[in-house]
């Protein structure tokens, strides 16, 4: 397939810059890997001054991921770290020293969050707990993100996406076939969804925090959030505590909500869940017939005889390729969606058209690239991002220029090994 074309709409003639929702929100962020950073990067793609404070050492995500290669070459852009931290500056403190927690809270005295995926032991620790911060900053938002929340027996336990949200929150046992190993959870899946909770209960703190002038305490976890997305199967099992039947293709509940092979190796996914569809269906591939026949003409009796009707439509689609049943598809009004690979998703048109992907300058001049926007839209307002990820520690002087250190007492925390080179 083509690399289609990038197209953006030239903003370069507007006189004003275009506005960001979160301008003149500070967000001082101590987090790490991709949940919270992830919503680190929203905040600041809405106009929010995010400011990462990092170990000395850093993130250890930064060049962790798969990067990219280009012609065999890897271009230096680590692109995995800068969807979930870009548009941030990088601070370097080594918070576990009395003079390093003291510079992050002179930080989050004048901000407006402070975003976090410390555990709360740790947040204790180093005086950055709610109480703790209640006095120095009054109106502050103060967010967690964690694999199980503030309270309960596991509050402590450290959790990724892969035990807490997909483990723990039963997805990764809803979607595994019978017999079957579970399977591999996708990377970083229930990291953005939880980022998008973390943002969500963000601005809704923010708004409360301006009401009331008092801080708001939000705790976001991967564990709530993957009850959320599988929300339909958890409010049935709260009342009969039963389990929904893992269902191979050949046992789905309706024919029409099944996937299927076509004749070029490619498979299409079908969603038609109302039965007024399946005479429109049959007619569609060709066998009209199916439709009024006394076998299959109600839900129940497809249900019944679904090996039989999902070998007859393997049968009809292994006939076509994807891309020539798409069109049958679409000419009848049919719902369905192929499954791609992501490379054909960085180049679906579709997904060009809604200005999903968007390009990024390096500030050096260096390899151009595209990044993921945020599903967030907003009209009138730009929600782009605005810069690649930070070089680690690359903005440490400056922000502690603004919060008034002198250049001997920056040297001096330097000197010290409290704030990194």
């Amino acid at each position: 397939m083509a690399r289609a074309a990038i197209f953006l709409p030239d903003r370069r003639s507007c006189n004003t810059r275009p506005v960001k929702p979160l301008d003149g929100i500070k967000v001082i962020e101590m987090t790490s890997w991709m949940a919270a950073p992830s919503a680190g990067a929203i905040l600041a793609d809405l106009g929010a001054d995010v400011i990462k404070v990092e170990p000395p050492r850093g993130d250890p995500m930064r060049g962790l991921a798969r990067q990219p290669k280009v012609e065999g070459n890897t271009p230096p852009v680590d692109a995995a770290f800068t969807v979930d931290n870009r548009g941030k500056r990088s601070v370097t403190v080594a918070v576990d020293q009395p003079a390093g927690a003291d510079v992050v809270k002179r930080l989050i005295a004048e901000a407006d969050v402070l975003l976090t995926n410390l555990l709360a032991h740790r947040q204790d620790r180093y005086g950055l707990d709610p109480e703790s911060l209640r006095e120095l900053n009054p109106k502050l938002v103060h967010a967690t993100l964690s694999g199980y929340g503030r309270r309960g027996p596991d509050a402590a336990r450290p959790g990724y996406d892969v035990t807490a949200f997909f483990g723990r929150g039963g997805v990764t046992h809803s979607v595994t076939d019978p017999d079957a190993a579970p399977p591999r959870a996708p990377v970083a899946q229930g990291d953005h969804t939880t980022g998008l909770a973390m943002v969500g209960s963000i601005l809704a703190a923010l708004r409360l925090a301006e009401r009331t002038g008092e801080m708001q305490v939000v705790d976001v976890s991967l564990l709530a959030t993957a009850l959320w997305s599988m929300a339909t199967d958890v409010a049935p099992a709260l009342i009969d505590r039963r389990q929904p039947r893992a269902r191979d293709r050949h046992h789905q509940v309706s024919a029409l909500g099944n996937r299927y092979p076509c004749a070029d190796g490619r498979w299409l996914i079908v969603n038609m869940p109302e039965d007024h569809w399946w005479p429109r269906f049959c007619t569609t591939v060709g066998e009209p017939a199916w439709g009024t026949d006394a076998d299959f003409d109600t839900p129940k009796k497809r249900f019944d005889r679904m090996p039989e009707i999902v070998d007859r439509i393997d049968a009809i689609m292994s006939t076509r390729t994807a891309e020539e049943w798409g069109r049958i598809f679409d000419e009848a009004g049919l719902i369905w969606g192929p499954i791609q690979t992501l490379p054909e998703v960085v180049d679906d048109p579709q997904a060009r058209a809604m200005e999903l992907f968007v390009p990024l300058e390096n500030p050096d001049g260096g390899f151009p690239f595209e990044t993921l926007a945020s599903p967030i839209r907003i009209e009138g307002s730009d929600t782009r991002p605005v810069s690649p990820a930070p070089a680690l520690g690359a903005d440490t002087d400056r922000v502690l220029d603004e919060l008034g250190l002198s250049a001997d007492e920056i040297a001096a925390l330097r000197s010290a090994g409290t704030i990194g080179d």
